[in-house]
């Protein structure tokens, strides 16, 4: 009998998704020293058993994701997998999950085409891609502004930044705004002719839902805009980096974030947003952003569903999660219990104000 339980994941620690994947990783490591610093895990009939955890680098690419987890799985034998960071990851190796039967805690990937596959075996713990900025055409209403031309460019291939370039059609549809899109391939080698066409559309919004490097390189060419553009909003924004990486130039930026410190909420499962803040920056030396907090949770709610279950066996681990609804730090849990959908979670809207991200709507 094993005396501990066994958390496995690829983890991106380089190549495109570095940034992101070290946060995720971060946020599991503070997880497990929180769980263990509790005790451990109660598994019904036995005492508390402490979690160890394992992880590879996938260095950003998919084959090495499916080749870290298929090790995770065989060699390994890892009782829990959690899911690795990006939606492309996620995708690639939830199919390996799903053929072995292995639940998928997946706390990285927000494409709404990962639930469109119809994995049994998958909990998902964010807000899908399509509901990332929903909130900003109702929110331009709202103001009073007048702004109805929205321009939106998003990455291809892939499917999570055309996800969110849906989600703000279909929103803006609902209040009377116009979209128009414009898909770009990346990498974006020469970002002042590309924003220079795309402007030519005369929007008065621009929307960016691309990698992140492209974004900033793009946002980069934001003095050369025409005064007609004046709100700017990008999926980047919803992290720390993007102030660090462009300084000024992240000024009134808009952006959708899963979770920010300041948002609280009432009987919540684990820690506060206070205690994960400090404990993440005495950790890691840093600010966490919502990828950590995400990955935190998703544990948090993981670690309740095996208290529920009484095992980690992942039927009992799948049907525990889909009869939770629940609040974590990281906000609302609740999810399809035939997809796994996460339904419960909701994006906030932030916008860059004075170094600080300032939230407009919750």
């Amino acid at each position: 009998m094993n005396e501990h339980i066994t958390v496995g994941l690829s983890a991106s620690l380089s190549g495109r998704f570095e940034v992101q994947g070290r946060q995720a990783l971060e946020g599991c490591l503070l997880w497990k020293s929180y769980v263990n610093s509790e005790g451990g895990i109660a598994v019904e009939g036995e005492k508390k058993k402490p979690v160890h955890l394992v992880w590879y680098d996938d260095s950003s690419q998919i084959a090495n994701a499916r080749n870290n987890v298929l090790h995770l799985l065989r060699q390994d034998q890892v009782d829990i997998l959690l899911g690795p960071y990006s939606s492309v990851l996620t995708i690639a190796v939830t199919e390996l999950a799903e053929k072995c039967k292995k639940a998928l805690w997946n706390h990285g990937g927000a494409s709404d085409e990962i639930y469109e596959h119809g994995w049994r075996y998958l909990v998902n713990a964010l807000s899908p891609a399509s509901d990332y900025l929903r909130a900003l055409p109702p929110w331009l209403a709202a103001t009073g502004s007048g702004f109805n031309r929205i321009a939106v460019l998003y990455s291809e291939p892939g499917t999570f930044a055309r996800q969110v370039a849906r989600g703000v059609v279909e929103s803006a549809a609902l209040v009377g705004q116009s979209v128009e899109l414009f898909p770009i391939r990346p990498p974006v080698l020469n970002p002042a002719s590309m924003i220079s066409a795309i402007l030519a559309s005369d929007p008065e919004v621009v929307v960016l839902a691309a990698r992140f490097e492209d974004e900033i390189a793009l946002l980069q060419t934001r003095q050369h805009w025409p005064a007609r553009v004046r709100v700017v909003a990008a999926v980047a924004a919803g992290i720390r980096a993007f102030s660090t990486e462009l300084g000024p130039t992240a000024e009134g930026v808009l952006g959708p974030s899963q979770w920010e410190p300041d948002v609280n909420f009432p009987e919540i499962l684990g820690p506060s947003s206070s205690w994960f803040v400090n404990s993440f920056q005495k950790e890691f030396g840093v600010v966490p952003d919502y990828v950590a907090a995400g990955s935190f949770a998703c544990g948090v709610i993981l670690a309740e569903c095996i208290r529920r279950a009484g095992s980690t066996d992942d039927e009992r681990l799948r049907s525990a999660a889909a009869g939770m609804d629940c609040h974590t730090l990281h906000g609302r849990f609740r999810i399809d219990p035939c997809t796994g959908k996460q339904v419960g979670h909701r994006v906030l809207l932030i916008r860059w104000q004075g170094g600080r991200k300032k939230i407009l709507h919750s």
